[in-house]
């Protein structure tokens, strides 16, 4: 008989390992504390305006292909993708600016304009970078991760010299280039794996060929498309969902987690459990003492990728001189990266992104009027308060109408922030975080809290704290290894 298959929470990672049992022939419900599917990819409306909640950058094209493949689909079946050009603009200073154009070629003339002579070793970095990519896609990421023998093979040796695990991406960065625009630039995608570019393994400039060789894409809509595709992937293969069904208990009888009970008393029986939700929130909460794995003092030691400060606004009029995405290093990158990783402070001159999704879309505005989202990434963890959102917001706003020479807090007519104590209230987050578990060395594979319970023979874990780790393509990722992970037991 199919195994009953109930998945706790609709975030990405969720909704794969969902769409992979199911797949197999599994019963699977997903239970969803939230009112839509989505987890920190929801979508909120408001007078005319969408605004994607939480991810908003496509990389890595191919590992979403991929994920509908496994279903006889294409992306295209859902949603319609615009590869973004530029792909982010990079504000340096009032009169510096910088536009990372879609075509290599367009990036080797940009690196040579600011630094002769260095496109030859950024064609050297990137050939490098892609053999991290193609090694860590095929070697590294599709692993379950419960012991290290499984990285003990022949083709992952022979390659760990290249995939430098023990040099820093800084360093590596820094003896190519000069120019601290470039290194800036260089250095940028892993300021939300959870250190500073000295902490992280140069293994993850493998980030910088999903950025400038695989590119930046936008999914027509807003990024709640790809949840729109995969529920409705879900639902087609037989998937059942419940909202506002946020789980209170693990029942436990022996050695299996027997049945979920929900904050409003409704019991759900399972055979298997997946907890897509935040990890330390279902051990620590919903399962009794005798059934963690880890306890408060293994947690409290996790080192965390970054929470952010978010804001929502709502523009009358069309904005100037901006892009798609937009990058503000107009401060110290490596003072900000120190007070999130290092001192854990709230930044004195914070770096912060600007995504304007309706100079792209005009679908997600109201006709002549500008959707904005502004994130700050911070440490997690920190006092938020009202007047704390509010000191930034004046800040920031400041700097974006001084940069690009143009009015905006006269013409804001919906206004929304989101910060720490939401990401614990919507989602159980754990420190209020954003991302998930850091991606440092010792947080690496087998170094992660485990998919698989030690504790319960029937309880699983899947998303941003287990393998692989933060964000959209390795939550896809986990999904799918989990799904593999249970099917070989009860397949």
């Amino acid at each position: 008989m199919s195994p009953k298959v109930v998945v706790i929470g609709s975030g990405f990672a969720g909704l794969s390992a969902a769409c992979c049992l199911a797949k197999e022939g599994c019963m699977v419900t997903v239970l969803e504390k939230n009112a839509t599917p989505g987890g920190r990819a929801r979508q909120f409306e408001v007078d005319g305006f969408k605004f994607d909640m939480g991810p908003s950058w496509y990389w890595m094209p191919d590992i979403f292909e991929q994920f509908f493949n496994h279903f006889g689909k294409k992306t295209s079946d859902y949603y319609h993708l615009l590869r973004l050009d530029p792909s982010y603009r990079i504000y340096l200073g009032k009169e510096d600016v910088m536009n990372l154009p879609s075509d290599l070629e367009g990036i080797y003339s940009l690196f040579e304009s600011y630094e002769p002579g260095s496109s030859p070793k950024l064609k050297k970095f990137l050939a490098d970078a892609s053999f991290k990519y193609q090694t860590g896609m095929q070697e590294f990421v599709f692993k379950p991760a419960h012991n290290p023998m499984e990285y003990f093979h022949w083709k992952i040796l022979k390659a760990s010299f290249r995939l430098q695990l023990l040099k820093s991406l800084s360093s590596e960065i820094n003896s190519l280039f000069k120019d601290s625009r470039l290194i800036r630039l260089l250095e940028f995608p892993v300021l939300f794996l959870g250190a500073t570019p000295e902490k992280t393994p140069a293994m993850y400039s493998m980030m910088n060929y999903a950025d400038m060789v695989l590119g930046t894409w936008y999914p027509e809509g807003g990024m709640i498309k790809i949840v729109d595709a995969m529920v409705s992937l879900a639902k087609e293969l037989g998937v059942k969902f419940e909202f506002n069904a946020e789980v209170a208990k693990i029942e436990v009888a022996g050695k299996k987690a027997k049945h979920l009970v929900t904050t409003h008393g409704r019991i759900v029986e399972a055979d298997v459990i997946v907890g897509g939700a935040d990890y330390h929130h279902i051990e620590q909460q919903l399962l009794e003492k005798p059934y963690r794995q880890y306890n408060e003092a293994y947690w409290s030691k996790r080192v965390m990728a970054p929470s952010s400060l978010i804001y929502y606004l709502g523009i009358k009029g069309r904005l100037n001189n901006v892009e798609h995405h937009n990058l503000f290093f107009d401060a110290d990158f490596k003072k900000h990266s120190e007070e999130i990783y290092t001192t854990k402070q709230w930044p004195s001159d914070p770096l912060f992104y600007m995504s304007v999704p309706s100079v792209t879309d005009a679908g997600i505005a109201p006709e002549g009027h500008e959707n904005i989202f502004i994130l700050i990434p911070i440490a997690p963890d920190l006092e938020d308060t009202e007047e704390i959102r509010d000191r930034y917001f004046t800040t920031i706003l400041g700097r974006i109408e001084s940069i690009t020479g143009q009015s905006i807090k006269d013409r804001i007519i919906y206004q929304r922030s989101y910060c720490i104590k939401d990401f614990k209230a919507d989602y159980h987050s754990f420190k209020g975080n954003a991302y998930g578990l850091a991606n440092t060395l010792s947080q690496t594979a087998f170094m992660k809290p485990k998919m698989k319970s030690r504790k319960l023979d029937n309880l699983y874990f899947t998303g941003q704290l287990t393998v692989p780790g933060p964000g959209i393509p390795p939550a896809l990722i986990s999904g799918q290894i989990v799904a593999r992970e249970v099917m070989k037991k009860y397949g």
